[in-house]
This record gives structure tokens, C-alpha cells and sequence, in this order.
């Protein structure tokens, strides 16, 4: 069987309305005026990391429910414009949707609809059997219904990624997740210790690499059993929203990961990444190229990662 797909990436196709607030948190009012608007647009965790990856050159391949719905076709009109390949299961109960409240600060606050998936979603086995048999590797969103697709990933032998965002270390519904990928991704702004929670992924879970992100704080990857602190990268243009920059830090490391590239310098593509996407206005969809990103970690020396103390 010929591998027609690098990175196979499940779930997390979905519309974003982008609010702009003067501040967060957002004080009581009956009423804001917002400028520069309200912008509602194709772009949720699997949508940013397929445009990360296929801007850096990998072969991607995009599997998510989608509704029949106006929110639908600004995700297959997203992908078609960027070059995604789409598998769109139909989804009756409609495309996810989530509010985003962006601070002149580019903090994000993300209101997610809860009510357009269900238990009872799946993808059909056969179609994640036939795309995985193409693949080389599988990230996996933790949106519903991708959980279940995991063991035939598995089967399937691609190696796996994930991303767990905020979680808090002890929310069962991530555990899944967790523990079935080869490469983790978190961040760490809902852990009080996050060496212990990369730690206790590592040893019950597969991964041989953790990575918590820390926002301007940079990144701690878990390798092998050795802790690094990575430094952040600082942004080529002024910070404008951090909406899409953890799901650029995966697409970075993947690219490195693929290509047979350290760890350390993996986690160092995913902070250039990230940093770009941190300068991206939200209402706008965008991605540093492969070209770049080479660009930028040229200027970095080999020794640019440190190990890590535990001042978090």
C-alpha cells in the first residue's frame, strides 16, 4: 500500500466568531460596542493544525463530522481555498461552533457549543481504516467522536499525536487521549505542577515525548525521560492574538518529527511556529511556510534548549 498522506488529522473542524473585547475578563455591561467587528470564520484546532502542516509542506488529510449547514460550508470552502484534502462525515447535529472573545492583548476566551456532537457520534470504522492505511502518522483532536477511532489507529500502526489543550490533569474525558499517543501536547495553564502531569503521562500512557506549552514562558518538552525548558522565540511582528498557536507549535514539531529531526530542535520548529501565529489577526487564517520557518531556526544555535528546574 502506497503512503499518499503524512499526517492524517481527526476532528477539530469548526467555526470560530471572533468578538473583540476592550479587555479580559470582560466587566458587566448591558452593551459593547465592538470595532473592528464580529467576523465568524472557518478555523478550530484540526482546521489550524491541517493548514500548519500543509503550509510546511506535509501531505495532509482532514477527517471530521460536518453539518449541512452555512457553518459547514465555510469549513469545506476553507479547506478547498487552502488545498486540504476534507473527508466530511455528515454530522445531523450540526458543524461545531464556538465563540472566541479576543483582548487587545490577544488573550482568547473560547465559548464552545456543547450541543453539536453527541455519544453516539462516530466515524465510520471503514473510512478511518482506509485513510489510515495511507498514512504515515495521525494527529488526534479530542473533540467527539475520536476517541473511538484510536484503537484502529492503532491498528493500523501510525504512530499517534494529540493534543489535550488545558487540560487540568485529572478530567477523565482526556485520559483516552492521553494515554494512546506516542506525542502529547498541553498546555500548562490549568496545572499546578505540570513536570508531575507530563511525568505521569509518560510512564502509565505510550508517549516517549511530552510537550506543555507556557505561552510566553516558552515550552517544557519531556523526551525520553529528561526535562528541557525551550525558550519562547519572539514573534517577527506584533502580538495580535494567540488564537491557533498552540495547534502551529504542533504542526512545527511534527514537521521536525517527520523528518527525523531531534526533540529538541522539533519543539524548537514548533516554537517559531507558534510565535507567527501569535502575529495572525484572528478573523484571518494564515501560516508561516516551510522556507520561513528553516529561515528562522537557522538563527538559532543547537544550545538554545536548557534543562529545566522546577520553577514553574
Amino acid at each position: 500500500m502506497t503512503t499518499d498522506t503524512d499526517v492524517l488529522v481527526l476532528g477539530g473542524a469548526g467555526v470560530d466568531t471572533i468578538v473583540h473585547v476592550p479587555e479580559l475578563p470582560l466587566p458587566y455591561a448591558d452593551s459593547y460596542m465592538i470595532r473592528p467587528g464580529i467576523t465568524a470564520r472557518a478555523g478550530q484546532s484540526g482546521d489550524f493544525v491541517a493548514l500548519g502542516l500543509t503550509a510546511l509542506g506535509l501531505r495532509t488529510h482532514h477527517l471530521d463530522m460536518v453539518g449541512a449547514d452555512p457553518e459547514g460550508e465555510l469549513v469545506r470552502a476553507f479547506h478547498r481555498d487552502h488545498g486540504i484534502p476534507l473527508t466530511a462525515v455528515p454530522q445531523p447535529a450540526g458543524t461545531k461552533r464556538a465563540v472566541n472573545l479576543v483582548g487587545p492583548d490577544g488573550r482568547r476566551l473560547s465559548l464552545y457549543d456543547a450541543t453539536r456532537s453527541h455519544e453516539s457520534d462516530r466515524l465510520p470504522e471503514a473510512t478511518v481504516r482506509r485513510l489510515a492505511a495511507t498514512s504515515r502518522h495521525a494527529h488526534v483532536v479530542i473533540t467527539q467522536p475520536c476517541a473511538q477511532a484510536l484503537p484502529l489507529l492503532r491498528e493500523a500502526g501510525l504512530t499517534l499525536s494529540t493534543d489535550l489543550h488545558d487540560w487540568d490533569g485529572a478530567d477523565p474525558y482526556h485520559e483516552p487521549f492521553a494515554l494512546a499517543a506516542d506525542l502529547v501536547f498541553l498546555s500548562t495553564s490549568a496545572l499546578t505542577d505540570p513536570e508531575r502531569t507530563m511525568r505521569d503521562i509518560a510512564a502509565r500512557g505510550r508517549a516517549r515525548t511530552v510537550v506543555a506549552t507556557a505561552g510566553a514562558e516558552g515550552a517544557y518538552l519531556l523526551a525520553d525521560g529528561e526535562l528541557t525548558h525551550v525558550p519562547a522565540v519572539t514573534p517577527p511582528a506584533p502580538v495580535v492574538d494567540s488564537n491557533g498557536a498552540g495547534d502551529a507549535f504542533a504542526a512545527g514539531f511534527l514537521l521536525g518529527l517527520l523528518n527525523g529531526e531531534d526533540p529538541r530542535r522539533c519543539a524548537r520548529y514548533g516554537a517559531i511556529a507558534g510565535a507567527h501565529a501569535c502575529t495572525v489577526p484572528s478573523t484571518r487564517t494564515d501560516a508561516i511556510t516551510r522556507a520561513e520557518l528553516l529561515a528562522r531556526a537557522a538563527e538559532f544555535q543547537p544550545t538554545a534548549a536548557s534543562r529545566a528546574t522546577r520553577s514553574w
